[in-house]
């Protein structure tokens, strides 16, 4: 992608205005993109993004500047474009770097994928989706890959390459009676190539799909008040993701705009709460080699025993607070600066059996798959959708339910989870921020609060 002599020349000119460090972004990304609505095809498109970005820190101040142009001229102009905006006495030498390359090819690369194939991948998630029941009426197919390849270098020595292939499908189906509708979804994906499809069956994503919009079809609206709530594995996941592992970020924490500011080593969940946030997962959609700072990957183990262990942190935040980076900095691409972001993030498994969190709730919520929601992470403050729901009355599973909502705090709800099963996924997601829309995978196993706000519009059950 460039030369380690045109890196140093380029890091060299962004400290010549007294900037104590520098750092060179560069990427280049390929992306195909396939969608399909009633079992036609609506857009085929391929794209390539290429690009580089350039840092300048002095202290806890930063300048950043971009460019498409990756020509000599244009990145020099670009260091020196940052390098404006610092101003101080000390001129800084680049150190010598030290190359570490973490590219690993995709097995089945996207080039080695024609059109046709992912038509027919579409097309039979589409139609078994439609063949599950007349009550569906239309569907919504999509199939994405992206292969994107960074260089990052800095100051300090790094010269680091990664290779991030990723690949999902999505599938919807829609149900209606002809007076109101309900949608159903599945959307797994990878940091892998087409090797996907070896374990994703398209058509088993179309009947699940159908399966679940037809059931929220037939469902009654949810009772509202405090109750126990079992929450699902995988997108379960985004909970714990949204409430408190944004957090858990440098960006937040740095800026004392956490309620978790100050608490290593206090108790911050239950006894049988720990979370981890696994950059290194073997083929997961969050993992990466290196971070967008060029720190290697980790597994970072931020709560154990309910005891807070550690902050994800980048250098700009790690300067704040005094910390170490721990390979936590991610951007969406090279016209972003890099903050402090999850990766793959997840509840560990635990002892309880799954199937006695329903049995010894009493009544409450069985939420099997969960929306979207927002958070307040000075506060904690969150709100959630339930996807698809389920009313469980004196232990039993009495009915589907439609329009839950889950609402509280999150440092509160980590102290009231109260069972916590053997068996973890994964689900994957794009996760907004500062630094734009990055992948990241959330996860857990099958969980119960024992008490939380759930929001609904229907009577006791």
């Amino acid at each position: 992608m460039i030369t380690q002599a045109l890196a140093q020349a380029v890091l060299a000119a962004a400290l010549e205005t007294g900037g104590d460090f520098s750092e060179l972004y560069l990427e280049d990304t390929e992306s195909n993109d396939l969608s399909m609505m009633g079992g036609t095809v609506e857009n085929a498109a391929y794209s390539r993004r290429h690009g580089a970005g350039v840092r300048v820190l002095k202290g806890t101040r930063y300048a950043y500047a971009y460019s498409a142009d990756t020509s000599e001229a244009a990145l020099l102009a670009t260091a020196r474009a940052a390098a404006a905006a610092i101003a101080g006495d000390e001129r800084y030498t680049p150190k010598t770097f030290a190359v570490n390359d973490c590219r690993k090819a995709p097995v089945i690369a996207a080039a080695d994928v024609n059109n046709a194939q992912r038509i027919n991948w579409l097309r039979e998630a589409s139609k078994a989706a439609k063949d599950h029941s007349p009550e569906i009426t239309q569907t919504i197919a999509r199939l994405a890959d992206v292969d994107q390849r960074v260089l990052i270098c800095n100051s300090e020595g790094v010269f680091a390459y990664d290779r991030r292939p990723r690949t999902r499908i999505t599938v919807q189906a829609v149900a209606s009676d002809g007076t109101q509708t309900q949608t159903g979804g599945r959307s797994p994906g990878r940091g892998c190539g087409y090797e996907l499809f070896d374990t994703v069956d398209p058509a088993e994503l179309g009947l699940q799909a159908a399966k679940s919009a037809v059931t929220m079809l037939h469902a009654v609206d949810c009772p509202s008040g405090v109750f126990p709530v079992v929450i699902d594995g995988g997108f379960g996941g985004v909970i714990f993701h949204e409430a408190c592992g944004h957090s858990l970020e440098a960006t937040s924490v740095s800026r004392g705009n956490s309620v978790f500011c100050g608490k290593l080593g206090q108790q911050i969940a239950a006894s049988c709460v720990t979370a981890i946030d696994d950059g290194i997962m073997p083929g997961e959609w969050g993992t990466i080699g290196v971070d967008d700072e060029g720190t290697p990957s980790r597994r970072r183990v931020l709560i154990e025993n309910g005891i807070l262990k550690s902050y994800m942190v980048d250098i700009l935040g790690g300067r704040r607070m005094g910390m170490e980076p721990t390979g936590s900095s991610r951007r969406q691409d090279y016209t972003f600066a890099p903050t402090s972001r999850m990766t793959n993030t997840f509840i560990a498994p635990g002892k309880d059996d799954a199937e006695e969190m329903i049995r010894t709730m009493g009544d409450g919520l069985f939420a099997a798959s969960m929306g979207g929601g927002s958070v307040n992470p000075l506060t904690g403050e969150f709100n959630f959708a339930v996807n698809e729901g389920y009313w469980v009355k004196d232990g039993k599973i009495l009915c589907p339910v439609r329009g839950a909502t889950l609402i509280g705090k999150g440092h509160e709800v980590l102290h009231n989870i109260d069972r916590v099963g053997p068996d973890m996924w994964m689900a994957p997601g794009m996760c907004g921020s500062m630094s734009g829309s990055v992948p990241t995978n959330v996860g857990q196993p099958r969980i119960r609060v024992s008490s939380i706000i759930v929001g609904g519009k229907g009577g006791a059950l």
